[in-house]
């Protein structure tokens, strides 16, 4: 088990390969595709993104209102399927990989190998386990969107698995 903290070097991203199980700590961002659609708009009319892009992980989650004493309530992972459309131009700007569910286009696995980034895979029905590793969570953007807004989260021993790599495998070919 690979234990890394973000921002993830270059050297440490092309270390990675399809099914290596890893705990990430550091600074994570929460979107989900309503908030990505905000992001090209944003893009698209040449504004900034409410985040630095370069080297951020986005994890496609939407956390459930914390408990007493927690960041976050239960915090799993949505279908990363859904993001499809919008990895390749995030990766191309910068993005250094994404957290989610499930598997990806080809077009996110072309953009993860061009743009040396890195997908991991998060356990479904596993929100509870995840929201423990979160240690801090603040509310960056879009707040209208309620648990689907962007959030900034402290993580540590975040389990994951690579799911895509920097090298163009992935799990969901085996």
């Amino acid at each position: 088990m690979k234990r890394l903290m973000l921002p993830l070097s270059e050297q440490e991203v092309l270390s990675l390969h399809a099914g290596d199980p890893v705990l990430l700590s550091g600074t994570l961002y929460t979107a989900r595709d309503c908030a990505h659609k905000r992001f090209f708009e944003l893009l698209d009319a040449g504004m900034p993104l409410p985040f630095p892009i370069k080297g951020a992980f986005l994890y496609y989650a939407g956390p459930c209102p914390a408990p007493a004493g927690k960041a976050v309530g239960s915090c799993g992972p949505t279908t990363s399927a859904r993001m499809n459309v919008f990895a390749p131009r995030l990766l191309s700007l910068g993005l250094g990989g994404m957290i989610g569910k499930g598997e990806m286009s080809e077009e996110v696995r072309r953009a993860l190998t061009e743009n040396r980034a890195v997908y991991f895979a998060a356990i479904g029905g596993a929100g509870a386990f995840y929201g423990n590793s979160i240690k801090k969570s603040e509310l960056v953007a879009f707040p209208d969107l309620l648990s689907e807004a962007v959030y900034r989260f402290e993580v540590e021993d975040f389990p994951l698995v690579v799911a895509m790599d920097a090298h163009g495998a992935s799990v969901y070919d085996r």
